[in-house]
């Protein structure tokens, strides 16, 4: 009686586990759709596509309409549950929620795009600029041989 008791304990237990992680998954899997991470990734890999396709012009359309053809957001949505599980609660997942369905929050995901191409820019031109400076004092005090 007693291993029963213990057996349907655990099974108790393990499906209330399933659940709150079933849960969880679909809050992710929300969450992505609403920031628009999954698509994200389906259009990096068809911007792959294009320029493989750029660089190999002799190949025959069809061949890089099937390529494109497996790329699935759904899998790519699927990879990440994982990733977010581990570095979000359910509950901060149900907040991100809250936000990323508030207008600031849909403007957050509409604004970032161009916010990452042009702080990357502004990076990009900040090192070449702190470089040509460090060369050019290099050059001054004699370190280099040039």
């Amino acid at each position: 009686m007693k291993k029963l008791l213990a057996v349907v304990t655990f099974l108790c237990l393990m499906n209330n586990v399933f659940s709150q992680s079933a849960s969880k998954d679909q809050k992710i899997k929300e969450l992505m759709e609403v920031t628009g991470s999954g698509k994200l990734g389906a259009q990096i890999s068809h911007q792959l596509m294009s320029s493989f396709q750029t660089q190999f012009p002799e190949v025959p359309a069809e061949f890089w309409e099937k390529a494109k053809a497996q790329v699935k957001p759904e899998e790519i949505i699927n990879l990440s549950i994982p990733i977010y599980a581990k570095y979000y609660t359910e509950e901060e997942i149900v907040e991100l929620l809250k936000f990323y369905k508030t207008p600031i929050g849909q403007k957050v995901i509409q604004v970032t795009p161009q916010l990452m191409t042009e702080s990357m820019e502004a990076g990009r031109s900040w090192g070449k600029k702190l470089a040509e400076n460090i060369i050019q004092e290099l050059k001054e005090k004699g370190y280099t041989r040039e």
